[in-house]
């Protein structure tokens, strides 16, 4: 083939060289607007498994990188005054300029022509003037081709929050070091690491809003540097900060990350494929070093299609195909890396050991575990000094010298002590008769209870008959149904160490329909009843009953229903309750402007939406005893243009904040069938990350965490306070200690205060005491007043 590269960085060169490496024949040009041997920018870095590709796909190029490359394993954080050094990392730094370099005399080598001081601006003229049967849009993040043929590649360009700059200096820094500096107007943090024998990069970022506040955009060049050389002088030494953009005047040094995402990669010309690669077609943000790693990665696989492909069509089909699946999984991971380094500010309340375990995690591509294989020891350590932590806290004196997972540390949240942070999750299942949860509930979460699980949730229970999903739900409204919970929370108090909660809700506009297996959110064949939102309201059109617009003596009645629901579960002795605003369900359909039509006071503005909520939570506040917490599950993100947003939950969050929730589990959509969820493992925990470092409330973290090495990471860094697993509790009751022991742990047996089960005969004499009281005229809140002061 006659092939043009337009654009001699990474991606084009490597790429040219493997071709004319695989088929000598091939005639391959690239075109490059700068001189030779000329770059901006200072250093790349690789993982170690990236440099394995390079070896596997031309080794003499490889061994001529490895030997110019600076190896490190160590990364150190600098937070607060103190330092976290963490090993075992595996990186290499070489020049930008020095890894260009490589390419181009490997081309050399091997034939390929290389044209510099040439801009393109025609593609089309290009590949005329050289005859080309392929053209490699490699031109870089400001990609002209990509824009010339946008209506092709669809891309998606987002300018992100922060201001950065790209720096060196001359000190040699014998880790990858990360340092983290509070101002007067704000966070700043830099990105070092060295790249050869005598310079390091030395990238300073800050959000934009901090950035003018500090008047960065209005400085000269020179007087930038030197205020980036002030903040961050404890690392640099007396060493200066240099800058390779002469060209560059004032603020303009200061840029802002593009991420780019194309739907497509390839154009026709006719005949003549452009193919876009490297930056053109996609970015990964710099704090995980991967922007170069997929250029590279780009070009080792286009070259493997067209080797193993006669047509191009196929060889750019297949390349496509397999290249978009791992960009995505990259460009995932590099979103969520930016996205902290975004929003700094939210960790700063924490301690210096977690805060730098929040940010070796970030990406989530490194897991616990993951990082215990690469530093035992720092993990060993931080896992002492969070148990301690969690321990303190809870007022539980930690076992000496005992091995303790970030999940199986106690959790106390007023007076009820959970033995670890795992719950099982509230899971409907459709087998209750008239209300009544009967022995397959009782085998059911007292299975779970006795599986180690240090909160087990009982299904949406229902307030009322005309509040249930389905005729097989359970409820909490007649005398017969407090019996029966009583007899399940009795068991598991006295079999195991496990609390238990119960969750009550309204199905609302998502009521009267047939069981799960029957047809999800059909309505019933016959008996259906009435239903009630907050607007009138059809959750699946053309299908569903038309829920009615709830009245103010609607209102009053439901609001009633769960005072009378939380009296009675404080009788049948539940630890904890939870009111759900979550899922589409009554008081959901409130909070959402995609279900929330009214012009009343409960409706218009967030406050208003969640104005009825907060009415029927601060009802069952003070109907549920002063020592025993309330949670409440929110939709964190409706997933539909116009519905609830992450910034509205932490907004909701404080708003049942102040009510007097102690807790937010954090859930998302099933509001409306229009949803558009992006699915994938833990996907949910960013709301509940932000809920809880934002709003400074605990959370409860849901969604596809389905092994212990989730929990651990997520608890240990501080993104929730409890984990819901609810999908392998189904298949597994005893999922906490099975995980447990797979990676070679114990559960730990805390001290006997805290296991209820030697406790049962004075848990008995206390609620019978409290019931008299209540007898008596008292509420539960002074029940429990008189209970705390002796």
């Amino acid at each position: 083939m006659n092939i043009v590269c337009i654009g001699g960085g990474p991606a084009g060169l490597y790429f040219s060289l493997l071709m004319k490496k695989q088929d000598p024949s091939h005639q391959i040009t690239v075109v490059e607007r700068n001189r030779p041997y000329d770059t901006f920018g200072w250093g790349v870095v690789f993982s170690d498994q990236t440099l394995g590709n390079l070896v596997n796909a031309d080794q003499l190029t490889a061994r001529a990188i490895l030997q110019s490359f600076n190896h490190w394993d160590d990364i150190d954080i600098f937070f607060k005054g103190e330092k976290v050094t963490s090993g075992g990392h595996g990186f290499c730094g070489i020049g930008r300029k020095r890894l260009l370099n490589i390419l181009q005399q490997r081309c050399e080598e091997l034939g390929v022509r290389l044209v510099f001081e040439s801009d393109v601006e025609d593609d089309q003229a290009l590949a005329a003037q050289y005859g080309a049967d392929l053209v490699i849009a490699s031109d870089g993040l400001n990609s002209r081709t990509r824009k010339r043929y946008a209506d092709t590649y669809q891309p998606e360009i987002e300018a992100r929050r922060c201001r950065f700059v790209w720096l060196g200096t001359r000190k040699k820094f014998d880790a990858f070091t990360f340092a983290f500096t509070e101002t007067e107007h704000g966070w700043f943090q830099a990105h070092i690491y060295q790249y050869d024998g005598d310079t390091s990069t030395f990238i300073v970022e800050t959000p934009e809003e901090v950035w003018r506040r500090a008047g960065l955009d209005r400085m000269t060049q020179e007087e930038s540097i030197a205020y980036c050389e002030r903040l961050f002088a404890d690392q640099l030494d007396g060493h200066a900060l240099m800058s390779n953009s002469p060209h560059l005047r004032g603020s303009s040094m200061w840029i802002t990350f593009p991420r780019v995402v194309c739907g497509q990669w390839v154009h026709w010309n006719g005949a003549v494929p452009v193919v876009l690669m490297g930056d053109a077609a996609h970015s990964a943000h710099y704090s995980i070093g991967s922007g170069t790693k997929l250029a590279l990665e780009d070009a080792i696989e286009l070259a493997r299609c067209f080797g193993a492909h006669a047509g191009a069509a196929q060889a750019l089909a297949t390349y496509q195909e397999v290249r978009a699946v791992e960009v995505l999984k990259l460009q995932s991971a590099a979103r969520n890396s930016m996205e902290w380094f975004e929003n700094v500010e939210r960790y700063t309340a924490m301690e210096a050991p977690q805060f730098a375990y929040s940010m070796l995690t970030r990406s989530q591509r490194l897991s616990h575990e993951k990082l215990r294989l690469r530093d035992p020891e720092y993990v060993a350590g931080f896992e002492a000094w969070i148990a301690r932590r969690a321990c303190e806290q809870a007022g539980i004196e930690a076992p000496l010298g005992a091995r303790v997972l970030p999940m199986l540390t106690p959790f106390k949240l007023r007076g009820v002590t959970l033995k670890n942070r795992i719950v099982v999750s509230p899971m409907a299942q459709y087998s209750a008769l008239d209300g009544v949860a009967g022995d397959y509930h009782l085998v059911h979460l007292g299975a779970r209870a006795l599986g180690g699980a240090g909160l087990v949730f009982a299904e949406m229970t229902c307030v009322s008959a005309d509040a249930r999903i389905t005729p097989a739900c359970p409820g909490m409204y007649a005398p017969e149904h407090t019996a029966a919970w009583k007899r399940i929370v009795d068991f598991v108090h006295a079999s195991s160490d496990a609390k238990i909660a119960l969750q009550l809700g309204h199905a609302g506009p998502k009521g009267s329909t047939r069981a799960m297996w029957d047809g999800i959110d059909q309505p019933l064949e016959n008996g259906n009843w009435p239903l009630v939102a907050a607007s009138d309201e059809q959750y699946l059109e053309g299908v569903s009953q038309t829920a009615r617009a709830a009245t103010m003596a609607d209102m009053d009645r439901i609001e009633a229903d769960f005072v009378r629901a939380t009296r009675a579960a404080f009788e049948a002795g539940f630890d904890w309750l939870e009111l759900h605003c979550a899922h589409g369900y009554l008081l959901s359909s409130f909070i959402s402007p995609l279900t929330n039509r009214r012009d009343d006071d409960f409706g218009g503005t967030l406050e208003n939406r969640c104005r009825y909520p907060l009415r029927v939570f601060r009802a069952m506040r003070a109907a549920w005893p002063v020592d025993k917490p309330i949670s409440v599950r929110i939709s964190a993100h409706d997933w539909v243009e116009g519905g609830i947003t992450p910034d509205d939950a932490v907004h909701i969050a404080r708003l049942f904040k102040d009510a007097g929730a102690d807790m937010i589990d954090c859930s998302s959509g099933q509001v409306s069938k229009r949803e558009k969820p992006v699915y994938g493992r833990m996907f949910q925990t960013p709301f509940a990350d932000r809920v809880r470092n934002e709003a400074k409330i605990p959370t409860i973290a849901v969604g596809s965490i389905f092994e212990a090495d989730h929990a651990n990471s997520i608890i240990a860094a501080g993104r929730a306070d409890l984990c819901a697993v609810g999908r392998p509790h189904l298949a597994n009751p005893a999922w906490t200690l099975a995980e447990t022991a797979k990676i070679g742990f114990s559960a730990i047996a805390w001290p006997k205060p805290y296991r209820p089960a030697k406790q049962q005969l004075e848990r008995n004499l206390e609620r019978e005491r409290q019931l008299a009281a209540l007898g008596a005229g008292l509420t539960p809140q002074q029940v429990a007043a008189k209970l705390l002061e002796g």
